[in-house]
């Protein structure tokens, strides 16, 4: 145990220097404590382990942050000094981790439980692009044309759904929201303001979805966005 004591203590100042060094660097938590920030599409767990028995390191999920974890996934390399892992499919609503940790004497112990929260480097505000839309969709898109966002309707960082028509204080647009099947959603009788978000919960789940805008009563666009899966809350 000394010596597990002192090479966590060596870490610690290791990484301390490193940060003194790169400030503009992120630096994940020394466990028990670790980070789970959710990215687009995903949520992402960081951590520094001072520990050089580790033999083992699950990954558990839970919704209630007290009971019925999951383990999802193990550490790829659970001996690394500075580990990450990603869940590519969180739950929707809110995600809690813990990460269970088996050493080599077969003596175990559990991190601390840590809620996902945003990561605080992504604007939300940044348009997702054919790019980023490509590397989230499962399945890509089936078109033969390419794609790109439209400038009306598009779905952003945070994954909420924008409408920008900056006519419309004068103008009368309405909205149509539908399933790529073409069974209709809900739509919006007159968007009144230049700008107007709505939330990505609305649309119920993620994936693709297509629209119709009708300017003073005649279609101005037809088109689709795509709703990553990323659970904000």
């Amino acid at each position: 145990m000394k010596q597990i004591a002192r090479f966590f203590i060596a870490v610690v100042i290791f990484m301390a220097s490193m940060g003194a060094v790169k400030a503009q660097e992120y630096t994940p938590p020394v466990l028990p404590e670790f980070s789970a920030l959710i990215k687009t599409g995903r949520i992402q767990l960081d951590w520094i382990s001072g520990f050089p028995n580790t033999v083992q390191i699950g990954i558990q999920r839970s919704l209630d942050s007290v009971l019925n974890f999951t383990t999802i996934g193990y550490a790829a390399n659970p001996k690394e000094i500075r580990n990450a892992y990603l869940d590519n499919k969180p739950l929707p609503g809110t995600n809690y981790y813990r990460l269970f940790i088996l050493f080599s004497n077969n003596k175990y112990m559990y991190s601390k439980t840590v809620l996902a929260v945003p990561d605080s480097t992504i604007n939300a505000d940044t348009k997702l692009s054919a790019s980023d839309i490509a590397n989230l969709a499962p399945s890509g898109k089936t078109t033969t044309e390419p794609w790109k966002p439209s400038n009306y309707v598009y779905t952003t960082a945070d994954g909420n759904v924008n409408i920008k028509l900056p006519d419309a204080p004068r103008k009368k647009y309405h909205i149509k929201f539908y399933e790529p099947s073409g069974v209709f959603l809900f739509e919006v009788e007159q968007v009144q303001e230049p700008f107007l978000i709505l939330e990505k919960a609305i649309f119920l789940h993620a994936g693709w979805f297509n629209f119709e805008i009708y300017e003073d009563g005649k279609l101005l666009e037809k088109w689709n966005f795509y709703i990553p899966l990323n659970y904000r809350s």
